[in-house]
């Protein structure tokens, strides 16, 4: 199938596939006499597990490793496990960082008459002349 085809069974668009052979992310594909790409089934599964673990917030590196893991099937499943358990402690790091946001806009907004003068909080805090902590 050519890289459109792979794409449509995918889920990967044909840009990301060609990113991904760019980077060494999945092998380089088979090529025919005119120069098209050609993909397999394989491939496509490929890059359905890629998909899938972008999908989950993994990032390209991580993605990488676990695509060699899931490919050695001597791996230990310790291994995979832990770079889940990472990737989990930095999405509630993540997370916690927009509560803290939601939590500021929130108390900003809150602060915020909006009505038609021109005083606003919001844009005072934007411009670092909002009240500071301590202060």
């Amino acid at each position: 199938m050519n890289i459109g085809q792979a794409a449509e069974r995918s889920g990967v668009s044909a840009k990301m596939i060609r990113y991904y052979e760019q980077i060494g992310l999945i092998s380089p594909a088979g090529r025919t006499d005119s120069n098209y790409r050609v993909y397999g089934g394989d491939d496509v599964h490929v890059l359905r597990f890629i998909k899938r673990a972008r999908t989950l917030g993994f990032s390209v590196d991580e993605t990488s490793a676990l695509l060699a893991l899931w490919q050695d099937r001597s791996r230990a499943s310790a291994d995979v496990r832990e770079i889940a358990s990472g990737h989990i402690s930095g999405l509630e790091t993540k997370i916690a960082e927009l509560e803290g946001m939601v939590n500021t806009l929130k108390h900003l907004v809150h602060c915020c008459n909006g009505d038609d003068r021109p005083d606003c909080p919001i844009l005072d805090d934007l411009a670092g002349h909002g009240k500071q902590k301590g202060n």
